[in-house]
């Protein structure tokens, strides 16, 4: 039976695959948490999954710098520090990143980027919808999409993206790629994305509806990356596209 590490277990997602890997007949829960003991947590783990916060994931990255263990983060609002030690990490251990585990999501990305080189001169805008209770702003989601999205029509996104309107800005840049943000209620996640033109216009949404989505995702991750070989892992790589 594998044991499966849950980082940050009393979090919102940690509860929700602590509960989808009852259903798990191959696979149990590790569970850790603010004041529990990291060595122990590593020694009983195979393979750890981390919804926490950007401070304790950039612990978890650094003690496992010395201690190797197959990871799967799925923590949003990490700097650059954070990256950095996974690439760092992903030499000696298997390391799977992503900013939302659905693989709907995935689809959505994928999709998102043929239309963006498909619909040249058409503009885009992005709207992502969450819960009152969510911290960072614009998603991480939202923000690996815009990415994609500028890498697609090689814009650098830094210069490009605009996430708020106000007052006589001046009529919209070709070049924007608008990234907005919305908050309220229950709202698992939302995001769509625009492409606007003349006469006519597209728009690609993703909707989730549970928590157990992501969860179910971050499970399968684990469960696939605990026999990849070291590397540096995205879902691209895990659903072959």
């Amino acid at each position: 039976m594998t044991s499966i590490g849950i980082y940050g277990a009393k979090g919102r997602m940690g509860k929700q695959i602590l509960f989808c890997l009852e259903d798990e007949k191959d696979f149990k829960a590790t569970q850790f948490d603010k004041g529990d003991e990291l060595k122990a947590f590593f020694d009983e783990a195979e393979v750890i999954i981390d919804f926490s916060t950007p401070q304790a994931c950039l612990a978890l990255l650094s003690y496992a710098k010395n201690n190797p263990k197959p990871l799967v983060i799925g923590t949003t609002g990490l700097n650059e520090t954070s990256f950095a030690l996974m690439r760092e990490l992903s030499l000696t251990m298997p390391v799977f990143y992503a900013s939302n585990m659905s693989l709907g999501v995935a689809v959505l990305n994928h999709l998102a980027q043929k239309a963006a080189l498909m619909l040249k001169g058409f503009d885009i805008e992005l709207v992502e919808m969450h819960h009152r209770h969510k911290k960072d702003a614009p998603s991480g989601t939202a923000m690996t999409l815009a990415q994609g999205l500028a890498n697609a029509r090689n814009l650098d996104l830094n210069k490009v993206r605009i996430s708020g309107r106000d007052g006589l800005i001046g009529e919209r840049k070709a070049d924007e790629i608008g990234v907005m943000s919305l908050r309220g209620g229950d709202i698992v996640g939302k995001h769509t994305i625009g492409f606007y033109e003349e006469g006519e216009f597209l728009e690609l949404s993703h909707v989730a509806t549970s928590r157990a989505t992501f969860a179910k995702g971050a499970i399968k991750i684990a469960k696939w990356l605990v026999i990849q070989k070291n590397g540096f892992y995205s879902i691209n790589d895990f659903l072959g596209i």
